[in-house]
């Protein structure tokens, strides 16, 4: 982390967020890049309201797939029929992915898998 904010310096060779793709979904921006002489790749996830940046995830090393919630109808239609049932019933829910980070396989590493559903 030190060294992503230039507080260490390693071998005086600065880290650069040199994006090599961004995506939208609505106000979501999802920027992926990867520094591979280090064997880093790195995601943000970019919340934007009107045309301004007001909250960055940033993910190091991190396969992240986005995807998308069902609408409103289908959760209040799980909750009508979980109240009226009398046993239990889960109605799934359609979260298509609808995009997956590709770097980790650039920096040649296994990393763990994360989803951020928006």
């Amino acid at each position: 982390m030190r060294l992503l904010t230039g507080e260490q310096k390693d071998n005086d060779v600065p880290f650069e967020f040199s994006p090599l793709s961004i995506t939208s979904f609505g106000n979501i921006v999802v920027v992926e890049g990867c520094d591979t002489s280090r064997s880093i790749s790195w995601v943000h996830a970019w919340t934007v309201t009107d045309g301004v940046i007001t909250q960055v995830r940033e993910y190091f090393n991190t396969s992240l797939t986005v995807t998308r919630l069902g609408n409103q109808s289908q959760s209040s239609d799980f909750k009508s029929k979980s109240k009226s049932s009398s046993t239990t019933e889960i109605s799934p829910v359609h979260c298509p992915s609808v995009w997956e980070s590709s770097l980790s396989d650039r920096i040649g590493k296994s990393v763990p898998g994360l989803v951020l559903a928006i």
